[in-house]
Order: C-alpha cells, then structure tokens, then sequence
C-alpha cells in the first residue's frame, strides 16, 4: 500500500491499510488514521494528525508552520477529521499560540487550491469552493459552505448553515443559517434550500426567517432587534444560537443589502 518512491520518516505513525503514491514526503510526529489515501507529490509536514479515510490529492501540503511573523516555532498541529477529501493544491497550516492548532472537521469537502491559514476551526460537512482563502483565526460552523474565490477576513466567524457566494470578500462575521452575497457581502435571505436538505421541517425554517426579518427589516439597531427577539419570539435552540452569535460577534455582521452600496450598480 505504501510505494517505494515515497518516503516516511520512522517516528511517523500510519494506521493499516493507509495508501500512499509515489513522491509524497511524511514528515516525523504525524499521525494518518486507517483506510486514508494520499496521493502523489503530497508534503505532511510536523504536527499533521489525519483521521480515517480521508482522500488527499496530488500537489497538497498539509501542517507547514503558520505563515505569520509572529510564530517562534513552537509545537502546534493540524487536525484533520474522518471522511474529509482535500483535492489538488491545498494548502493547510499549523496552528500557532492563538489556539495552538487548525481543525478541519469530518466529512468535509475542501476544493482545488484552497488555503486554510493557523488556527482556523472548520467544522463537519463543510465545502470549500475552488480558490477559497481563509485567513487565519477564521471560524466556520457546521454543515456551510463557500464558494468559489471566496476570501476570509482573519478572525471572522461564519456560522453553521450558512452559504458564502462566490467571490465574496468576508469582512464581517457571516450569522448561522442565512445566505450572504452582492458586493459589499451582505445578507440575502435564510439558506432554505440547505436547510431543507439537512431535514429542517418548513415550520423551523419559517421561525428562522422570522427572527431575520426583525434583524434586517425592521426599523431597528442591532442591540434593539436582539431585545425585540428574546422579548417576543418563543425560544428555541436557533433563535438562542443566532442571538448569541451577534451579541458575541468580534466584527460585526454583515448588514443588508442597500440599493446605493454595490458600487457596480
């Protein structure tokens, strides 16, 4: 399973029936689960921990240290979990003193000469379009996705569900749920059609909606639509997350679209 041109630093630990091509480099304290493949001329640098049946593609290099001035060297990781795939070119950095290591969740998707910087946090079911480039610090919850060429702020937090059209540049953090596009990046209604494809019931998805409505629609500040919520609305898990991720937001989230803010228009 391991080709003879390919070579593996004796303190690299690989699990059974991991598959390695020709002219990939394993660097020493890396760990591959069972089941992974990596294709040819992949690079797994120092700190890499890859988890099961992962698939790597040609031309990626996965754990060098973070491409920050501040970084002194010290013992960080990259984290990789169960079932992700990370196609041609990609590249993934170790963490640094922030938070000591880069987490790419399970069963995600990260496409063609995408960049995922130190100390990033990928959650589960992820996709990242073509040519993404995520500065470091970045957050990004569960089951989002980005399209392609899309560009990330350092330290902005996307939450879970949402989608990112392509060529977006992300300044401000992007609320769970909802779908964000135009120039500058703004919000663009609840992200039903993947909600309805992660099983959310239309009544879920409506509630969603209308907690939106009051954050964008309403003659309201943000602080003001937050109190409206928690005051009017009955609780549940999404209206809490989503109230909590904007009272909680480090930028400041995107604002709706206005007809005079597209320069292009």
């Amino acid at each position: 399973m391991i080709h003879p041109h390919t070579y593996i630093h004796p303190n690299a630990k690989l699990a059974t029936n991991v598959k390695i091509d020709p002219f990939t480099v394993i660097h020493p304290n890396v760990e591959i689960g069972e089941g992974t493949w990596i294709g040819s001329n992949v690079t797994i640098m120092e700190g890499a921990r890859i988890g099961k049946n992962c698939r790597i593609f040609p031309g990626a290099v996965i754990a060098a240290i973070p491409q920050d001035l501040k970084f002194e060297g010290e013992q960080t990781t990259v984290e990789i979990g169960d079932n992700t795939t990370i196609r041609e070119f990609v590249t993934v950095n170790r963490g640094s003193k922030d938070r000591w290591t880069t987490k790419v969740g399970n069963n995600c998707l990260i496409m063609a000469y995408s960049h995922i910087a130190h100390d990033c946090i990928v959650g589960n079911n992820c996709i990242m379009s073509n040519s993404t480039q995520m500065a470091g610090h970045v957050t990004m919850g569960d089951n989002s996705i980005l399209a392609g060429m899309c560009a990330i702020h350092q330290f902005v937090q996307i939450g879970q569900h949402a989608f990112i059209s392509g060529g977006s540049l992300v300044s401000k953090d992007v609320p769970p749920y909802i779908k964000a596009g135009r120039t500058p990046l703004s919000y663009a209604g609840v992200n039903s059609i993947g909600l309805k494809r992660k099983g959310f019931s239309i009544d879920r998805i409506n509630k969603i909606l209308d907690i939106y409505r009051i954050i964008y629609n309403k003659a309201m500040n943000t602080s003001q639509a937050l109190n409206f919520i928690e005051e009017e609305l009955p609780a549940t898990d999404e209206r809490d997350e989503i109230v909590t991720f904007i009272r909680e937001s480090g930028r400041g989230i995107i604002k709706r679209f206005t007809k005079g803010s597209q320069d292009d228009e």
